[in-house]
């Protein structure tokens, strides 16, 4: 009997997923990715890491919640040994879940009573400290999540906003446990166990703090976290020296869809236009996505030849669409995608966990393999079944001449 994969998770949203599926490749696992709710009887891929990436960050929790169990089981029946729920470095989320009610079902789904809650990502400068949440230099309730128009982090303390997601009780593990050693973590994981706490949020500021943390908690089967504690957790299991080879991309045109509103995905922008075609959509002057999408793709069909092209709907508080628009934006994103391969283009780059989420359905992609990282975090995947890359890159992440290095790749 061939064994199943070492890890099977579960990401609320599409470029989470990426960003997860890289750090399991960065710790030598062989990870394959598959976008949506797989279908029970769906065969899985052979590989060490199995993600699943769905939508449901930001879906009521009455949603997410059957969603999350129904992958958790699939993943099961594929043979998946632990279970990570991934979620955003950011940890975003609102006073109604869905990362408490969420892991608090696939809990009780395992008949586990205790997980660790650890979204830092050193690499990408998430850190925890005393319970607190830093973005950079910064705390997460000062930075530009303060100001996300569909989970606005005000609060910094993640101790206290899981607890207003979760009728459980929930610990703080502090640096100094972490830095006293993975049997000093298991052992403060044993006594708060024993002491009925359920979430353990843990302090950590480096990927070593990470390692200890997996370590200790090699015997939980079930993680909760972002990307760094991923890959600390693959390189525990017992991931090769060295990441698997690269994935060739297919030659072609790339058209870069920006969708995101974060400060950084409106720097990545700015830094394009000045060096590649741009369009910018205008859901004021044409509100519905048919319009949009038409507009968009007269606009990239009169660019020619052009070898990349910038469409973006990014803006600025002060510009930014009604949320009711929001739908007729992303759609119009996954129609403008479809012309463009349709049209000849082999990569599409895309900003935006949302814009992502749309494009991957329009476009039908089905399970992908994992390839290099143009930005740690931002990896290129590529279909299994056609010649088509996707590089899906959630709004703060990458440097901001990520999307013209992208056009050049």
């Amino acid at each position: 009997m061939v064994a199943g994969p070492a890890f099977g998770c579960i990401a609320d949203d599409y470029t989470g997923a990426t960003d997860v599926a890289a750090a399991f490749r960065r710790g030598g696992l062989r990870t394959v990715l598959v976008f949506g709710q797989p279908a029970p009887d769906q065969a899985a891929p052979d590989c060490d890491a199995l993600v699943v990436a769905l939508k449901s960050r930001t879906a009521p929790a009455a949603d997410a919640v059957p969603w999350s169990l129904a992958v958790r089981r699939w993943l099961a029946d594929a043979g998946a040994r632990r279970f990570y729920f991934k979620y955003c470095s950011t940890f975003d989320s609102t006073d109604a879940g869905n990362i408490g009610p969420v892991t608090d079902a696939l809990l009780d789904d395992l008949g586990s009573d205790l997980t660790l809650v650890c979204p830092a990502t050193p690499m990408q400068g998430r850190t925890i400290y005393q319970g607190h949440l830093f973005v950079g230099d910064r705390l997460l309730s000062e930075s530009s999540m303060r100001h996300h128009p569909l989970t606005p982090m005000t609060d910094s303390d993640l101790v206290a906003v899981l607890g207003r997601q979760t009728p459980h009780r929930v610990a703080l593990l502090a640096l100094d446990v972490v830095h006293d050693g993975a049997d000093a973590v298991a052992a403060e994981l044993q006594r708060l166990g024993a002491e009925e706490l359920r979430h353990v949020v843990c302090d950590a500021i480096t990927h070593d703090d990470l390692v200890v943390l997996a370590r200790a908690s090699a015997a939980l089967p079930l993680l909760t976290g972002a990307a760094g504690l991923a890959e600390a957790a693959a390189v525990v299991e017992g991931g090769a020296a060295q990441v698997a080879p690269d994935v060739p991309l297919p030659r072609g045109r790339t058209v870069i869809l920006a969708g995101s509103c974060s400060a950084r995905t409106m720097e990545q922008v700015a830094a394009a236009r000045s060096v590649m075609p741009s369009f910018r959509l205008d859901p004021a002057a044409l509100p519905t996505a048919a319009g949009m999408a038409e507009a968009a793709t007269t606009w990239l069909d009169a660019q020619g030849a052009a070898p990349v092209a910038l469409i973006s709907s990014s803006a600025t508080a002060a510009e930014r669409a009604p949320a009711e628009v929001a739908d007729e934006i992303e759609q119009a994103m996954g129609r403008i995608a479809c012309h463009a391969v349709a049209s000849g283009a082999t990569r599409i780059v895309v900003a935006g966990g949302e814009t992502s989420g749309a494009v991957v359905e329009a476009l039908g992609i089905g399970p992908v393999a994992v390839g290099a990282e143009e930005d740690p975090g931002v990896p290129w995947i590529v279909a299994v079944n056609r010649p088509l890359a996707l590089l899906l890159k959630s709004g703060n992440f990458g440097s901001v001449d990520l999307f013209a290095r992208a056009g050049a790749a």
